[in-house]
């Protein structure tokens, strides 16, 4: 570990996030209209001139507009009209797209649910047991006889401040390597994500780039914008890491994994990322209910879209044998990786 005083920097990546959120912004209706039409064709445009991944996920809203408006008739109820609705925003496919009223809130979650779960609780507990400790939304105990530390974030949602990581670091002084493990971590706030991955830099770098909607069609963009890290000014990690993923670590996560990912020193295991890259913002119907949905597109160092997911670096999934035996393949292998490569630092420093 070190520790080393230069301040994080992202802020040319939030000020874009306003210039994002003053095109598409928070769209309020200025008149209450109940017309099942009317409001099938505000959502159409809403998303129309302001959802970013059309050209992308190559969707078709023109058609999408005219097969869903054959199903909007003018005597349909308002629980009818939200589900028509519903299934029309899941043609893009996306879990930052939802469609919210007083009584409902649809959504996409077939971008985890097709795909096996590779982490369970209960299993999780067998490794955590209940001495474990916990700083803000960090859980985290020392493994394999002490050589490992192991710290599970559930929620990027989860409160964690530079005294949380100081102290879960200071725990793990004497341990050789770390496991991160952020599986079915759903994602939460950026800053979060920041903080926690400027923990393991070395150096100011450069972790991708952000566009942002300046025209009402479907590929006015502006130009991609670079996004860099700092280190953190605190107590900083420089042995040996493992970030453990799954197809549930999505949105702040996959944001974390696509930084982690570029660390010398980091190694991701686990399975595909849910992916999640479209910053979202909302908008509101005439009738009252509000839309949210992915508006500004980040991608990776190479400008690629990471919308879709992030491959692990060692693909890994929980096997039937060892899920009946209470283990989770995943850790194991995360364990036995970390003790390896730890010895082989050791024998060569020797």
């Amino acid at each position: 570990m070190k520790m080393k005083t230069m301040k994080m920097n992202r802020v040319g990546c939030f000020l874009l996030f306003l210039l994002c959120f003053s095109w598409v912004g928070c769209e309020k209706a200025t008149e209450y209209n109940p017309s099942p039409r009317d409001n099938f064709e505000a959502l159409w445009r809403i998303m129309d001139e302001n959802y970013c991944f059309f050209a992308f996920k190559d969707v078709d809203w023109d058609e999408v507009h005219d097969r869903y408006s054959l199903l909007v008739k003018d005597t349909m109820n308002q629980y009818e009209l939200f589900d028509v609705l519903g299934e029309m925003l899941a043609e893009v496919k996306d879990g930052h797209t939802n469609l919210i009223s007083s009584f409902d809130m649809s959504r996409y979650w077939a971008w985890y649910e097709d795909y096996p779960p590779n982490f369970y609780e209960e299993i999780q507990k067998n490794y955590l047991g209940t001495d474990y400790h916990i700083a803000g939304g960090l859980e985290y105990k020392r493994l394999a006889d002490d050589r490992i530390g192991y710290v599970y974030y559930e929620s990027f949602s989860s409160g964690v401040g530079e005294s949380n990581l100081d102290y879960m670091f200071l725990h793990f002084q004497d341990c050789e390597g770390l496991i991160i493990d952020v599986r079915n971590n759903g994602g939460g706030a950026l800053t979060n994500a920041d903080r926690i991955a400027s923990r393991f830099l070395e150096e100011r770098m450069l972790t991708g780039y952000i566009q942002y909607k300046n025209g009402n069609g479907h590929n006015d963009f502006s130009d991609p914008e670079p996004v860099y890290l700092s280190p953190s000014e605190y107590i900083r990690w420089l042995r040996p890491v493992v970030v453990l993923t799954n197809r549930h670590s999505y949105s702040a996560t996959n944001d974390f994994v696509n930084t982690m990912r570029l660390l010398p020193h980091v190694t991701i295991m686990g399975d595909r990322t849910g992916g999640g890259s479209g910053l979202p913002f909302s908008s509101e119907l005439p009738n009252g209910w509000s839309v949210r949905f992915s508006a500004c597109p980040m991608l990776d160092v190479n400008k690629e879209h990471t919308e879709f997911g992030i491959d692990p670096d060692v693909p890994v999934s929980i096997t039937e044998e060892d899920l009946l035996r209470g283990h989770d393949t995943i850790l194991d292998t995360a364990l036995e990786f970390l003790q390896a490569k730890t010895d082989s630092i050791r024998n060569e420093g020797e």
